[in-house]
């Protein structure tokens, strides 16, 4: 068994391993928080939804002024993302992290947590998870336990929408070449991108007895999958917009990268882009 230490000195000794707490920098003048303690006072008020009033009042080594500042000029998107790459890429290299994982796979799955209250910008109420107001944070995870990509969707959002986002943006060294999702996160346009851009997809199919398969052979040529086999592929319009296809995904003057989820949602039917009440 681990010892049980605080989570004060976790913390501490994981920036003196990584010195994550340097990706914190001043919003202006781009320098690192003079006192990382107060630093990491911020990020624990944060992380745990203490709240910098509460905090304050707990620890002995800032005021809610000083902390408060740290939070306001040091604490944003950018440097969490840029501190979360820091962590995940230290973390890749350990040889620990290499026992549960080769790091070339990857799944992701939405969480839901629900808001305080009903007013416009608590969230929207999905019947999967009760009559309760929330979001979902929608998180992709490394083979080797390393949350690599996360991000705030609404909760009657499909998951499937942001699959790729994780895979193409997360800007850390993590290579994945195989991706797993649960039923919120298959779809066929899914499957079609992730082909294109050189993914191997295995999602959990729900409902998997009733779906059907269309290949470009003959059925007979795949005889194990004939019984799923419902027709032939009809190649004529593919080849007929192929172009199309490659502009619907890839955009040519941001060299060959993916069109970000509220562009590619587009490619999706209507039926895909409302709420399937699944995930």
């Amino acid at each position: 068994m681990l010892p049980r230490i605080r989570v004060t000195d976790l913390l501490s000794e994981v920036a003196g391993w990584t010195s994550f707490t340097d990706c914190f920098t001043h919003l202006r003048s781009g320098e690192t928080v003079g006192d990382p303690r107060v630093l990491m006072a911020s990020l624990l008020a944060d992380g745990l939804n203490l709240g910098l009033t509460r905090m304050a009042e707990a620890c002995t080594i800032a005021s809610l002024g000083q902390l408060g500042w740290v939070a306001d000029w040091h604490i944003r998107d950018e440097t969490y993302s840029l501190a979360l790459r820091h962590l995940v890429d230290h973390q890749q290299r350990e040889p620990l992290a290499a026992i549960f994982g080769g790091g070339f796979a990857s799944s992701s799955d939405g969480q839901f947590f629900r808001a305080g209250g009903f007013g416009r910008d608590a969230g929207r109420v999905n019947a999967h998870y009760g009559d309760d107001p929330g979001s979902k944070f929608y998180t992709h995870l490394s083979d080797r336990y390393a949350p690599f990509h996360t991000k705030v969707i609404a909760a009657t959002a499909s998951e499937a929408l942001h699959v790729l986002d994780g895979l193409l943006y997360h800007r850390s060294d993590v290579t994945v070449r195989r991706h797993h999702t649960d039923g919120g996160g298959d779809a066929e346009h899914v499957f079609a991108l992730l082909a294109l851009l050189g993914f191997q997809f295995a999602p959990r199919i729900p409902d998997l007895k009733s779906r059907r398969l269309y290949s470009f052979a003959k059925s007979s040529a795949y005889p194990t999958l004939e019984p799923l086999i419902a027709g032939r592929i009809n190649v004529a319009p593919i080849r007929t917009h192929w172009a199309e296809i490659l502009r619907g995904g890839l955009d040519p003057n941001r060299h060959g990268d993916v069109l970000p989820d509220h562009a590619s949602a587009g490619l999706l039917p209507a039926t895909e882009r409302c709420d399937r009440g699944t995930a």
